[in-house]
């Protein structure tokens, strides 16, 4: 896991399959991923598969979703968020260029 967020910006988005706010937030997940191909690495982690990285990160509550850019938490969201929201949190860890 650590590997996987050392470089660039990281989105990842902790779930479980049994969660429906979380059901709800994967398309727009999904979405973001989509229009961050390439800028934006996107993961999911299912907490009962995961659940040592969960419980090192402290996360309490799902759907949470953690920014990461190069390693460092910029972001934390937890509850079921609006595409808008996480788009204006991408935009704020990307360079302006993007």
């Amino acid at each position: 896991f650590k590997q996987s967020i050392l470089h660039g910006v990281t989105m990842v988005d902790f779930d479980a399959p049994w969660c429906e706010p979380c059901q709800a937030q994967r398309p727009i997940v999904d979405a973001l991923k989509k229009k961050y191909r390439g800028k934006v690495a996107v993961k999911k982690i299912n907490i009962d598969e995961n659940r040592d990285i969960a419980l090192h990160l402290g996360i309490q509550s799902i759907p949470t979703i953690i920014l990461f850019k190069e390693g460092m938490e910029k972001n934390r969201f937890v509850g079921l968020q609006s595409i808008d929201t996480l788009k204006w949190a991408l935009k704020n860890c990307l360079p302006s260029a993007i």
